[in-house]
């Protein structure tokens, strides 16, 4: 694997992956398949303007069958139970000082 990567050249059965270490820069040659991450100084982002987000929605979206690209059909591996929302938080107190703290704790349970 290549974690941080600056500056990645891909080779013909490998990748040559240069990233930042304390010392200044390490260069490594990883045989493929390799799991790389990048580091901020690998790319540039370009920030979408509101004109294309705009021009962006009004697009048609192509549905393409997972049969027709040549995926065989499979059951998903997960089956969702139940879902439900996490109970409501309860209020806060504000106790006089450490030893009360500790002693609603211990009360508790918790300690």
């Amino acid at each position: 694997q290549g974690t941080f990567a600056s500056r990645v050249a891909l080779g013909d059965a490998s990748v040559t992956v240069q990233r930042e270490v304390d010392g200044g820069l390490e260069t490594l040659r990883l045989k493929l398949p390799a799991v790389l991450t990048a580091d901020l100084r690998l790319n540039e982002p370009r920030y979408a303007t509101l004109p294309n987000i705009m021009k962006a929605k009004k697009k048609p979206l192509e549905v393409i069958p997972a049969a027709d690209l040549g995926v065989p059909g499979v059951s998903p591996r997960l089956k969702v139970l139940q879902v439900q929302e996490p109970p409501a938080r309860g209020g806060g107190e504000k106790v006089q000082d450490v030893a009360a703290l500790v002693e609603k704790l211990r009360h508790a349970g918790r300690i």
